[in-house]
């Protein structure tokens, strides 16, 4: 935690910022956890080029994440080439960032790995075809991910996750050259802010609306959610985005088919990639 120790937050100021008006109640802290509720996604980089074996590292941190049964169904493409940034960015609606920052990873579903070893031993892996072989590659890749940004955030760097790739990904699989039985489930862009390009944390759900204790209970939800869209709103206004709420951002997200962008066919798409989600 070398890299950003001396700008952690407190703990009353890290709480305040993630849950505005609904803090709960202060618990053990140091500064791993002061670094997680300290994170925000940033979508403006400077050029500036990572230290030497930066990269690795963060591989090395990703790979140190939970993967179920050691299956390990997971793997990174990094993307240097500028025409493939620039169809990459196409894909993800324009997202400059992509272009930008210095370091622009792909992070794969991959059950291909292990497809190839059931070959080599001439065990058939009756296994691979099913949605649940799938949920557990893009659970690795996720899991792997976010140990890959708890890394780069330690080291000063900062971060954003690219899900717009699944607009299309069949068009990234083309660009990035992936055999069948690899999905880009994500990508992620590391470097350094741009000035002013951090932005402030944004205020999450009240704990009450995601915690449940023995059994769920939505009974707190509706008054906690109005009290959440004022904080969601207030923080909108306050970084020059549009004025809505998080119910309205909901709605405006998943309200419709064609607010999927394309994700709607994604069940096509991995099934002429490889995945044939039985």
């Amino acid at each position: 935690m070398d890299g950003m120790t001396s700008r952690l937050p407190t703990q009353p100021a890290a709480l305040a910022a993630r849950y505005g008006a609904a803090v709960p109640p202060a618990g053990p802290w140091n500064a791993m956890i002061a670094a997680l509720l300290d994170h925000r996604s940033v979508r403006g980089y400077r050029p500036d080029p990572l230290p030497p074996g930066t990269l690795e590292t963060l591989v090395a941190a990703a790979q140190s994440a939970a993967t179920s049964s050691n299956l390990q169904t997971w793997s990174v493409v990094t993307v240097e080439d500028p025409a493939a940034r620039a169809v990459m960015a196409e894909v993800a609606g324009g997202q400059k960032h992509i272009q930008e920052c210095p370091l622009f990873m792909v992070f794969l579903a991959d059950v291909s790995r292990n497809e190839r070893l059931g070959e080599a031993e001439g065990k058939p892996l009756e296994g691979l075809p099913y949605l649940e072989t799938f949920l557990v590659a893009a659970i690795d890749a996720a899991l792997a991910a976010q140990n890959a940004v708890v890394a780069a955030e330690s080291l000063g760097l900062s971060t954003v996750y690219i899900g717009a790739l699944r607009n299309d990904p069949l068009k990234v699989a083309e660009v990035l050259g992936l055999p069948p039985g690899v999905m880009g489930v994500f990508g992620l862009c590391v470097g350094y802010p741009k000035p002013r390009a951090e932005g402030e944390v944004k205020p999450r759900l009240p704990q009450g609306v995601v915690l449940h204790r023995g059994r769920y209970d939505a009974g707190p939800e509706p008054t906690a959610r109005a009290a959440y869209d004022a904080e969601m709103s207030a923080f909108s206004q306050r970084n020059e985005m549009a004025a809505d709420s998080w119910t309205q951002r909901v709605i405006a997200r998943i309200g419709t088919v064609r607010a999927l962008r394309g994700r709607d066919r994604l069940a096509a798409a991995l099934q002429a990639m490889g995945f044939p989600l039985r």
